[in-house]
């Protein structure tokens, strides 16, 4: 930057006002050290800058599955408003691993991140580094909230249950449950809603028993654990089975493949399957998936607005309470 400053033949703190916000310098100045980036090709190195600031203009992400279609959609509209608030949104997983989650969190503690978007895990009990982080900056949950005060944006899983379970209560045999791994909160809160939309119906509940395993490879859970179930598949409490998301689904309906077993909506089909998340991919398997869709760029959006609240630059943007429940939409397609 001092070298830059005598190449452009202005002061230092003038080319650092013009660094931090171009338009706070007159345009004779702004010309100028705008041709002289040209000639010089000098940029400033970002994390540098922010580590000299107070409060930086990064904001930092943690998913925990950089290759799945729910948080690239999430992370891409995030991307994009932060950039529009004069942001840079990092993104870093921790691919489903307890100790990346924590290294993610320390990396962004270095960099003085301004406040940070985060997917968390379920750590079973074991303290995650995310308490102290969000004593020092605001933090905003997407996904599955770690508990119930936290600021959060995600689907609001009693709705969008209470949608599907009546509706294949309505369509045919009332569905049996296959749960997801206990990778995350919503593991506990969609069996929850499981439980209580069925009992609102005045029906019992009927949960598979599927092996209790940490994995987020959910299409080979739904395919492993349904192969042993459908394996004595007269042991089945019924032939409708809601997944608690579309990958579980996928798994199971591959499994039902390989038992020559058909799955859809019709007296000639022996298994219903329903999913939760509307998938990218729902719509083109074998059969489409029946589902509920959240809306993922919706998420996204609400999700960085709130931050954007908390960091005190959401001027001019709809305030937003801490906990925001979107509702989901129904998706009838031909596997039930």
């Amino acid at each position: 930057m001092e070298e830059f400053s005598e190449f452009v033949g202005l002061s230092r703190p003038t080319v650092s006002k013009y660094f931090n916000d171009p338009s706070s310098v007159r345009k004779k100045t702004r010309d100028t050290i705008e041709e002289a980036l040209k000639k010089s090709g000098f940029r400033p190195n970002i994390f540098a800058v922010n580590l000299n600031r107070r409060r930086s203009n990064i904001i930092g992400v943690v998913i925990p599955n950089s290759t799945d279609p729910f948080y690239m959609a999430l992370t891409r509209r995030i991307e994009l408003i932060a950039s529009e608030a004069g942001f840079l949104a990092v993104v870093l997983t921790s691919d489903g691993r307890a100790e990346l989650q924590d290294r993610a969190i320390r990396t962004f503690r270095s960099m003085n991140v301004a406040g940070a978007i985060v997917a968390p895990l379920d750590l079973h009990g074991r303290r995650s580094s995310l308490a102290d982080f969000h004593r020092d900056i605001p933090l905003v949950y997407v996904d599955s909230p770690p508990d119930e005060t936290a600021a959060f944006v995600g689907t609001d899983n009693r709705q969008s249950f209470g949608l599907i379970v009546d509706y294949l209560c309505r369509s045919g045999e009332p569905p049996a449950y296959f749960e997801m791994p206990k990778v995350n909160t919503n593991a506990h809160t969609r069996l929850q809603a499981y439980r209580e939309a069925m009992e609102r119906l005045d029906l019992a509940p009927h949960v598979l028993p599927v092996t209790d395993r940490a994995s987020w490879d959910f299409e080979r859970f739904g395919f492993d654990e349904a192969t042993r179930l459908l394996s004595a598949p007269e042991r089945l409490p019924s032939r409708t089975i809601l997944c608690a998301n579309d990958r579980i689904a996928f798994g199971v309906i591959a499994a039902a493949y390989q038992r020559g077993l058909k799955v859809g909506h019709g007296s000639d089909c022996d298994l219903r399957v329903a999913g939760h998340d509307d998938h990218p991919l729902s719509q083109y398997a074998c059969p489409p998936i029946t589902t509920v869709a959240q809306n993922y760029n919706e998420i996204g959006r609400l999700a960085i607005e709130l931050l954007l609240q908390k960091l005190g630059d959401g001027e001019g943007r709809p305030q937003h309470a801490d906990r925001i429940l979107l509702k989901s939409e129904l998706m009838l397609r031909r596997s039930a």
